[in-house]
């Protein structure tokens, strides 16, 4: 029988980590199934979901603490594998003004409508003409039964005023 993980994996960023952590997985059958690193600040963050056979789960723990053991935070999780499905996926892309708050804000909105966020991406960028800090965020959500796309928009563009931001929609079916 299969197990499901997700691996939370935070250290400084060095040459090799990936292939380290890796290594470990293959040791213990675990099949790499999706994953989010990034390079942020100098720090080497990862998301990671695996499947191993269930028999090789408390060996994989114990290999996982001598990577712990050199400087690398790594949290496990077991995972339920039936997730339940949503009804359409939407892609929401924000660009304004940088100010505490718009992610704040805008989560807010999507919780009154018991929208699950999937993926948030967000960066600072530089306006071209003005050299302005511009905050620019891209969401993957899922809407559930009965909200459609338009009362995601009409939701959010209630509210653009007030946070100085353009929205961008994409629909998925």
């Amino acid at each position: 029988m299969q197990t499901s993980l997700v691996l939370t994996i935070l250290g400084n960023d060095n040459q090799g980590l990936v292939k380290g952590l890796s290594a470990v997985l293959h040791k213990h059958h675990a099949s790499w199934e999706e994953s989010r690193m990034i390079h942020l600040a100098g720090k080497f963050a990862g998301l990671l979901q695996v499947t191993l056979p269930e028999n090789q789960l408390a060996a994989l723990q114990q290999s996982l603490k001598t990577l712990q053991e050199k400087g690398l935070s790594v949290v496990v999780e077991q995972t339920q594998v039936d997730i339940e499905p949503i009804s359409q996926e939407l892609t929401l892309e924000i660009l304004g003004q940088d100010r505490p708050g718009i992610i704040h804000d805008i989560t807010q909105q999507l919780d009154e409508l018991k929208i699950n966020i999937e993926k948030l991406e967000s960066e600072i960028r530089t306006a071209p003409m003005s050299s302005e800090h511009l905050f620019f965020a891209k969401l993957s959500l899922g809407l559930p039964d009965g909200i459609s796309v338009d009362d995601v928009q009409d939701q959010l563009e209630a509210m653009s005023d007030q946070l100085m931001v353009d929205f961008s929609f994409d629909a998925e079916s």
